[in-house]
């Protein structure tokens, strides 16, 4: 199948180059960030290495999202969720009928976006256990190896994937880039499972400016996790939402997230952070907080988190004017 990747930022390169050297997929990425764009395009392609190594120059066609004018057979959308109304809306152009869509972004709030210019059925959701860092403009790392990657995918509507040959080409295309996909029953607890995830290890590793591995070998690590876990999941049983594990099963997935898997790993949020973008902490910690209050199953730590991170953001910007600066002139 034919891709467009709209975000080449880390897991939209992960996945576009993933798809492109493995499944030998056909894929154009599509991105807003000028320097990125104008670096991917001088340099010929985009740096990639594993864990820090192994880096190389892979060729990549890149695009504007005004310059665009393919027809792809899925979109595959990895962008922050304040950037998505925006960058749909320059796409919008190219987007047609026929065409699906995937998407594995963090937090909750992008499929109503997407379902605005995709038909409900021709959409689907998806949850990464796959980690990458931005080291600069056209410049990426991908951290876990292939055996440390998970993903999860589903379709928006729920409808069963053995009816929906697009989305079992999609599985397999996820299987060959060695993304190793499993397709979930359950649209809304997939979902949740993964914001509940990052509820944890994002927020905290980037109010502190921690690597997973870092947050993992403190003794209050377990404990922190068990907290946010328990308020998150009571949040969910009361909105009738169906997880995909217990509240066990979730905390040893994190922790072994962090310890094992990717130790070396810092989250999207400290990327964000540290340049001094907004992070999507409301999004995450924030949309648990809201459902518990919407269902009567308050979540005071998910609210204390989202107002924390708030402040970090703060504090960040005024201690590191020079990248709030240089931030605001990239306009990203």
């Amino acid at each position: 199948m034919r891709y467009a990747i709209l975000g080449a930022g880390g897991m939209g390169v992960q996945y576009g180059v993933l798809l492109q050297e493995h499944a030998h997929a056909d894929v154009d990425f599509i991105d807003a960030w000028t320097p990125n764009v104008e670096r991917i395009r001088a340099q010929g392609g985009a740096y990639v290495s594993q864990d820090g190594e192994g880096r190389h120059l892979v060729p990549i066609d890149v695009y504007y999202p005004e310059e665009y004018d393919g027809d792809p057979d899925v979109w595959i959308v990895f962008v922050k969720q304040h950037q998505l109304p925006g960058l749909l809306e320059r796409v919008s152009g190219c987007i047609r009928p026929r065409h699906h869509v995937f998407s594995a972004m963090n937090g909750y709030g992008h499929f109503e976006h997407l379902a605005e210019y995709f038909a409900k059925d021709h959409i689907y959701g998806g949850t990464a256990l796959i980690g990458a860092y931005v080291y600069g403009p056209g410049d990426f790392n991908f951290t876990g190896g292939v055996h440390a990657k998970a993903m999860h995918m589903c379709a928006y509507d729920g409808h069963d994937a053995a009816d929906d040959p697009v989305e079992l080409a999609l599985y397999r295309d996820f299987q060959a880039a060695t993304l190793n996909p499993t397709i979930a029953p359950h649209f809304l607890g997939m979902c949740f499972a993964k914001i509940v995830f990052n509820s944890v290890l994002n927020t905290l590793c980037t109010m502190y400016e921690i690597r997973f591995g870092e947050f993992a070998e403190h003794p209050s690590a377990p404990v922190l996790t068990r907290r946010l876990v328990d308020e998150a999941y009571t949040a969910a049983e009361r909105a009738g939402i169906t997880l995909p594990g217990t509240r066990e099963s979730e905390v040893e997935t994190i922790m072994h997230t962090a310890a094992v898997a990717h130790p070396l790993h810092y989250p999207s949020m400290y990327q964000d952070l540290t340049r001094c973008r907004p992070t999507e902490v409301d999004y995450i910690n924030g949309y648990i907080a809201r459902l518990g209050r919407e269902h009567g199953a308050p979540c005071p730590l998910h609210e204390f988190v989202t107002h924390e991170v708030h402040l970090a953001e703060h504090a960040f910007a005024i201690h590191h004017p020079d990248i709030a600066t240089q931030q605001a002139i990239d306009g990203r």
